[in-house]
């Protein structure tokens, strides 16, 4: 009987290149590249363009491309086909137009998908060469190569122990209709593809079915032994001729247990995806009821129909694995040699050394060890934890139970969503999980706060909604961490929606970064079963949380620092003068969530503690509240994680000018504590980068924000989105320079010029590092950007558009990382006295342009037209002057403040 022929999601190539014509931005240059319309292009260049069908407007947008990096670009092997491939991929992905598939691309240029990737970041000098959005495919696909290569490698040796064909290319054969059996199960099942756990059991689901249909003869002892004998029973007659719906197919116990068995991978879970997802694929092929291996007719249109999913995502052909291709290939030069570690034995000799893991064989432990510990534990309250439930003045139980029922029905919806429609049950086990490990720390926190107290009545805490759903969103991040590699998602809002990395979770608990960050530290301190690299992934969620999304227009946080601010200079989010001592890290969650909650500050903290007192009195009108323990933590640790950015980053650039770290730390410390609206929607790094530019430009150090930026690609987990897409104003975004100019500058320029005056402001005291109770490295990482918004920019103590021959010297001009016409704003903005210009931020039409900036060639910041080259020259004298007569003093402050607040 011929299988099915699926006809969702797989569009006829007649559909495709019709949808793709009628999505076209216009219609006029939407037809295939023709060569009469692009004489001036090089005639190879054109002849590759219609070679992979694109249209001619990709072919305009390639070539544009072409010409701005062409200077600075190496040939490849020689020839350029190579660099406009990249090109024509780059004006593709932008204009969302690609009429080719990747695999195709590759082909036409002869590059291997490292070899491509490579060439991509090096072509990525300069800001406006390649887009988030191309940042976003290339790193999707990247990740997708990973897990089909880790997944490639894993199916050929998992074969070579179940089969023992004598003949090579009966072996060939049951290989080739394994993988493309799978390829196409893994493209029908899963939406999300790139995930190595699932795509693994479903891998297994098809290495079951094959090996269970195969001849003994074919077959390892092993396996032969394992598969029942009801398996290979050959169907009866009459079960040939029902034309009765064929029953489901049924696992082979045995067969499945010794596949997971080999591969350290859980029973349930594969047992799981057999039945909710593998069986449908099945069904959906009429496979359902064979008891023989696929014939040739499948197997041909298994390909067909993978063909079809290859072309309608445009990217690479995962079935050339299978002859070796060298499009899949890693080559010679891109496979690093592995490094291993001799381990010696008692008497001081080496042994054998011990192969790194595989990504898969990592995956799998690392599951393993989690169920492991966990198996003791229950998915509902323990003994314990109902005891201290019933000392509560008002009695938890019951609101817990229906509040962990009803985020766990969200959970499975939002994952299947995520995952696939079928994998719900897959969303119910990962659950349950986070629910033990909630429900085993939550018992932990509660013991030792029993201990800390000496009270068993946590009625408060317990019945706070915030605390719970935190508690237990921190649990499922350690779970679907351990499924998915302790990644982070890197932020970008064209990236891929199903990304289940953090801060996923929060998005499906509608939970605010800031109260998730309170729990993470007690969870750390309450579960001492968590292995390094899971703390050092919570650790890397809290920065993530500290830099970026605790910022986000609709926090908390800001309501807390207005109330702070409302209190006076003395209630501060915290005092400055704190940082150099020690960081204690005894809080609790019961200080943090509960907190400012708290009486009048004429009780000391230590005699009052509301995580134990059932209930507590308004405060009396007049009173003053406690400083928020929650907020005072917060930026503490947020002080001396941008003092450490600061600080790696200035030994990249700044070494030979010492002196200039301490002032750049005092600007960034001064803007996060008094112009903390400056972070909303951004990231810390924006400011951070724009604090060491205002110095350097206020001192007369020639450091441009190119060679900021380059650095800072150079630093681990960074993101070019970060200095690429900044926000300035509500709906609007631009490169790093553009927000320096139109936003930082305009707000701190009186601050900033204050350091070149002969009265310098009093340096910030430089944060005491401890070492980190989470033992993670302290380093930029990939974090979201994401598609918000903020309020228009209010008018600062000095009107933004009245430039003096002071502060014109700070603007970041005579350079871009794109074309000038990109700074029309900014030369609007600094070259003009017209009071309209400063409307035109609150939203009032575009003003004429009054004067220009000349972006000169040689690196020069100046002006032309608009001053005399003398008055050019005397501002230019005056600030020398004024930095000479300045560093004596600095350099006088740095040794007395070394001497009172030494470096540790």
């Amino acid at each position: 009987m011929p299988p099915k022929r699926r006809t969702a999601g797989t569009p006829s190539r007649e559909q495709k290149s019709g949808s793709r014509k009628s999505s076209s931005p216009d219609t006029k240059h939407s037809s295939v590249v023709t060569p009469e319309k692009h004489e001036e292009k090089d005639p190879e260049f054109v002849t590759l363009c219609k070679d992979l069908l694109v249209t001619n407007l990709v072919c305009d947008n390639a070539w544009a491309t072409w010409e701005s990096v062409a200077k600075s670009a190496e040939k490849v092997n020689g020839s350029n086909k190579p660099l406009w491939g990249a090109c024509i991929f780059i004006s593709a992905v932008d204009l969302e137009d690609m009429c080719f598939t990747f695999t195709e691309l590759q082909k036409a240029i002869g590059l291997s998908l490292k070899q491509f990737f490579n060439l991509v970041k090096k072509m990525d000098e300069n800001v406006d060469t390649i887009s988030p959005k191309v940042n976003s495919a290339v790193a999707k696909l990247e990740k997708k190569y990973e897990v089909s290569l880790a997944l490639y490698q894993r199916f050929v040796k998992t074969c070579a122990k179940i089969y023992s064909a004598p003949d090579e290319s009966k072996k060939q054969e049951l290989l080739h209709s394994s993988w493309i059996m799978f390829l196409l199960a893994k493209g029908t099942v899963l939406q999300m593809e790139d995930d190595l756990v699932i795509a693994f059991q479903l891998l297994l689901c098809v290495l079951e079915f094959c090996t269970k249909r195969c001849p003994s003869t074919l077959l390892q002892p092993l396996y032969r032994s394992a598969i029942t004998t009801a398996a290979q029973s050959p169907p009866t007659r009459t079960s040939r001729r029902s034309k009765a719906k064929p029953r489901p197919p049924e696992v082979d116990v045995q067969l499945l247990e010794t596949l997971c068995k080999e591969s350290d991978c859980s029973m349930d879970e594969v047992k799981n995806v057999y039945q909710s997802s593998f069986c449908a694929f099945l069904d959906s092929m009429n496979l359902a009821g064979s008891q023989e291996l696929p014939s040739q007719a499948f197997v041909d249109t298994f390909s067909e129909e993978y063909e079809k999913l290859y072309h309608k995502n445009k990217d690479f052909d995962a079935r050339l694995f299978l002859v070796d291709d060298e499009t899949l290939s890693l080559g010679k030069v891109d496979t690093p040699a592995v490094e291993i570690t001799p381990r010696k034995n008692e008497s001081g000799e080496e042994s054998v050394p011990i192969p790194p893991q595989t990504p898969i064989r990592a995956a799998m432990c690392s599951i393993q060890q989690l169920r492991g510990e966990l198996t003791s534990a229950s998915d509902q309250p323990s003994g314990n934890l109902i005891v201290y439930f019933k000392n509560c003045t008002v009695d938890p139980s019951e609101e817990i139970t229906k509040r962990v029922e009803q985020l766990g029905q969200v959970f499975c919806q939002k994952f299947a969503e995520a995952v696939g429609q079928r994998c719900e049950g897959l969303g119910k086990e990962r659950f349950t999980l986070g629910v033990q490990l909630y429900y085993k720390v939550m018992e932990s926190m509660l013991k030792s706060e029993e201990k800390r107290l000496s009270v068993q009545n946590f009625s408060i805490l317990l019945n706070n909604t915030t605390f719970h759903t935190s508690l237990l969103a921190c649990a499922l991040e350690v779970v679907m961490a351990t499924y998915v590699g302790n990644s982070l998602k890197n932020g970008n809002e064209n990236g891929n929606e199903t990304d289940l990395c953090f801060p996923w979770i929060l998005d499906v608990f509608q939970l605010y970064a800031f109260d998730f960050y309170k729990v993470i530290e007690s969870f750390i301190k309450a579960e001492p079963t968590l292995k390094h690299n899971m703390i050092e992934h919570l650790g890397r969620c809290e920065q993530q949380i500290m830099e970026s999304i605790a910022w986000k227009a609709d926090s908390p946080l800001f309501e807390l620092l207005r109330q702070s601010r409302e209190e006076g200079p003395g209630e501060q989010a915290e005092s400055p003068a704190t940082l150099n001592q020690p960081l204690q890290h005894n809080h609790t969650a019961a200080d943090l969530y509960l907190s400012p909650l708290r009486p009048s500050r004429r009780v000391p903290a230590a005699e009052v503690d509301t995580s134990a007192v059932p209930s507590t009195q308004p405060p009396v009108p007049g009173t003053r509240q406690h400083r928020s323990n929650s907020l005072s933590l917060f930026y503490k640790k947020l002080y001396r994680m941008a003092y450490l950015r600061l600080k790696m980053l200035f030994s990249h650039l700044l070494t030979s000018h010492p002196e200039l770290e301490h002032i750049i730390w005092t600007l960034l410390q001064h803007t996060l504590q008094n112009e903390y609206e400056l972070m909303k929607d951004r990231h810390l790094d924006q400011l951070m980068m724009c604090a060491m530019y205002a110095i350097c430009k206020v001192k007369n150090v020639d450091l441009r924000f190119k060679t900021i930026v380059t650095a800072y690609k150079e630093l681990p987990n960074t993101n070019q989105e970060i200095f690429k897409h900044v926000l300035i104003r509500e709906g609007q975004y631009d490169s790093i320079i553009v927000f320096y100019n139109l936003v930082f500058m305009q707000k701190l320029k009186t601050n900033i010029l204050q350091y070149s005056s002969p009265r310098p402001p009093p340096l910030s005291p430089i944060p005491h590092i401890p070492r980190s109770p989470y033992k993670y490295p302290s380093s930029p990482l990939r974090v979201p950007g994401g598609n918000v918004y903020i309020s228009p920019l209010k008018s600062s103590r000095m009107t933004p558009s009245a430039m003096t021959p002071r502060s014109r010297i700070l603007v970041s001009i005579g350079e871009s990382f794109g074309t000038s016409d990109k700074f029309q704003k900014i030369n609007q903005m600094v070259s003009s006295t017209d009071w309209s210009l400063k409307r035109r931020l609150e939203g009032d039409s575009t003003p004429k342009p009054l004067k220009r900036l000349r972006f000169d060639v040689d690196g020069q910041d100046e002006a032309d037209g608009s001053k005399s080259s003398g008055e050019s020259t005397l501002i230019q004298k005056l600030a020398e002057m004024s930095s000479a007569r300045s560093r004596m003093q600095e350099q006088k402050l740095k040794e007395e403040a070394e001497k009172e607040d030494p470096e540790p």
